[in-house]
């Protein structure tokens, strides 16, 4: 699908790394130095829908992005997750999973991840 972002860079070989069924490529609009996307080479909305083929396709990525990462940063965690659905932050109609690297400093309490999404309940500590 050439009015896919996703589809378009990688018709253009723009390729971290691949597997047959799916493909690491740099996240356009990073979170942190590093920031890479793993998605499935078939055109797909959502994660959930693909097959557990590509599913499986798609986390066999994650060592090898990270190693990827690790070749130009230091980063001292990650976050990986994905986006299901406009209610769940999905922005493309193209599935695909975060690679995140972390680094200390760059917030100011990591403490709670990805739960900071739905504010009011990530510092989950405070209120036990």
């Amino acid at each position: 699908m050439t009015d896919c972002p996703f589809c378009s860079r990688i018709a253009r070989g723009e390729i971290i790394t691949a597997n047959e069924l799916a493909v690491a490529i740099n996240d356009s609009y990073p979170v942190s130095p590093g920031h890479t996307l793993i998605v499935p080479r078939r055109h797909i909305a959502d994660y959930l829908a693909m097959t557990q083929e590509e599913q499986a396709a798609v986390w066999a990525l994650v060592d090898p992005v990270r190693k990827n990462i690790e070749k130009d940063h230091s980063p001292d965690g990650y976050n990986i997750g994905v986006n299901i659905g406009e209610a769940g932050g999905q922005t493309i109609p193209h599935a695909h999973l975060h690679v995140i690297p972390r680094y200390f400093g760059d917030v100011e309490d990591a403490r709670g991840g990805i739960r900071w999404v739905i504010r009011a309940r990530a510092p989950y500590w405070q209120n036990p």
